[in-house]
């Protein structure tokens, strides 16, 4: 009985082991690294705190139209000092004191002043909605610049594995006089050279992973595997002007723009209003003056004010609604540049498009020429007619075809990102 309890044991360890060596390790896919980075954002947190106190503004109007109310209580006391008797200390000599006020002032540029709090809420609003469109968007890049590192990595290994197997065969061959020394050494050369690169690519890639896992909130440190590889497609027609004239309008930062042009026209209005309207200002005071005898007054009073000065041109009141005005002028300007700039962007982005797709295309078609070419000099090298440095010419060659080739990939996912970016709109619906 003992023994089989104790094989049950080693039974159950031999599997609960590996599962908690399994639980260290988080998978990452690509949606779980935008939702962890969104949510560990401090800049997005930022924003976050910044909208819900335009938000609490928003959905308090009415307090633009709340009246001021104030109120007070005093004790005071009075006695002769030199006159009389002098000074006495007695009850008869204390007062008491209470009021409380209630003033509402009332003008034609309130309502815009409402107009422009709802309007900054907006604006909060799609600042926060384009923050976290951008940080998805620099998310995606960064999590795919690591799938190319990652292969990157996986095709300096190959490099370094078939430099290590040629040193190993070289050293045979030399033992049994089939070699050179010189073609050994350099053999070697070939695979320490491979090694270095090797492990210095490897110190690079952890260094980018650690920073990419703090943008998530991770551990520096965690052990981490990414879900997901590079799979680019020809986008085979982008008409830019088509889409410059249906998502152009919809960029955050000319909405934001047409915004401000809105903001500023409130603001004139309010201004002009303010300034150059009669205001109307009621107020009601209610004093004690007794409390024992009890004795008090109530008072209202209604007063309309009729600016005159801003009326006069040149006074600064009249300058200060002119200003408004120039304002607005300005922030026209600054849509319409805007505007061009970024049309100017969207077509730029669309013109090169396809000069990086056939950088992928000429990147692979090189690939299978490096691929070939290391096949045939490996077959000479074994029949003895390609020495070592040939051979290892044509390593490079097929190590930096498999580069270029991602390289090129990823710069052109980069570009669909890009253009992505630019007209607002999921990069995914430029790849269906």
């Amino acid at each position: 009985m003992r023994r089989v309890f104790f094989l049950i044991v080693l039974l159950c360890i031999s599997l609960w082991f590996p599962l908690c060596l399994n639980a260290e390790q988080i998978v990452i896919s690509l949606a779980d690294a935008i939702e962890k980075g969104i949510e560990n954002n401090l800049n997005l947190k930022k924003s976050l705190i910044d909208l819900e106190a335009a938000g609490y503004s928003a959905h308090r109007l009415w307090s633009e139209v709340f009246p001021t109310v104030s109120g007070s209580v005093g004790v005071s006391y009075s006695s002769p000092l030199f006159s009389g008797d002098g000074f006495q200390a007695n009850k008869d000599g204390v007062g008491t004191s209470a009021s409380l006020g209630i003033n509402l002032t009332l003008n034609a540029g309130i309502p815009y002043s409402m107009k422009n709090i709802r309007l900054a809420y907006q604006a909060r609003l799609l600042n926060y909605e384009d923050a976290r469109n951008q940080l998805g968007i620099q998310i995606t890049k960064n999590f795919y610049s690591l799938i190319a590192d990652r292969d990157n990595l996986a095709v300096l290994a190959d490099m370094f594995n078939l430099e290590q197997l040629q040193f190993e065969r070289n050293q045979v061959a030399f033992r049994n006089g089939l070699l050179g020394e010189l073609p050994l050494m350099q053999s070697r050369l070939n695979m320490e050279t491979a090694r270095y690169n090797l492990n210095l690519a490897k110190t690079a890639y952890a260094a980018k992973m650690g920073d990419f896992l703090v943008q998530l909130g991770i551990a520096y440190d965690a052990d981490v595997v990414l879900e997901g590889k590079i799979e680019i497609v020809k986008i085979e027609f982008f008409d830019a002007e088509q889409a410059i004239l249906d998502n152009l309008s919809r960029r955050p930062d000319i909405v934001s723009r047409r915004q401000e042009i809105e903001r500023l026209e409130n603001a004139r209005k309010q201004a002009t209003l303010s300034n150059k309207a009669p205001s109307l200002t009621l107020g009601t005071t209610w004093n004690s003056s007794k409390f024992d005898p009890f004795a008090d007054t109530l008072r209202g009073n209604a007063t309309l004010n009729i600016p005159i000065d801003p009326w006069i041109p040149g006074t600064s009141k009249n300058q200060s609604v002119l200003g408004a005005k120039y304002s607005i002028d300005k922030a026209r300007l600054d849509l319409q540049n805007a505007e061009d700039t970024a049309a100017s962007q969207i077509r730029s982005f669309a013109a090169n498009l396809q000069n990086y797709w056939d950088n992928v295309e000429i990147a692979r078609i090189n690939l299978n020429v490096a691929e070939r070419r290391h096949e045939l000099m490996q077959q000479g090298f074994r029949n003895g007619t390609v020495d070592s440095l040939k051979l290892g010419d044509a390593r490079n060659d097929l190590m930096t075809a498999r580069q270029r080739l991602l390289q090129s990939e990823i710069t052109y996912f980069n570009r669909i990102l890009d253009i992505s970016a630019a007209l607002n709109i999921s990069w995914k619906e430029l790849m269906k």
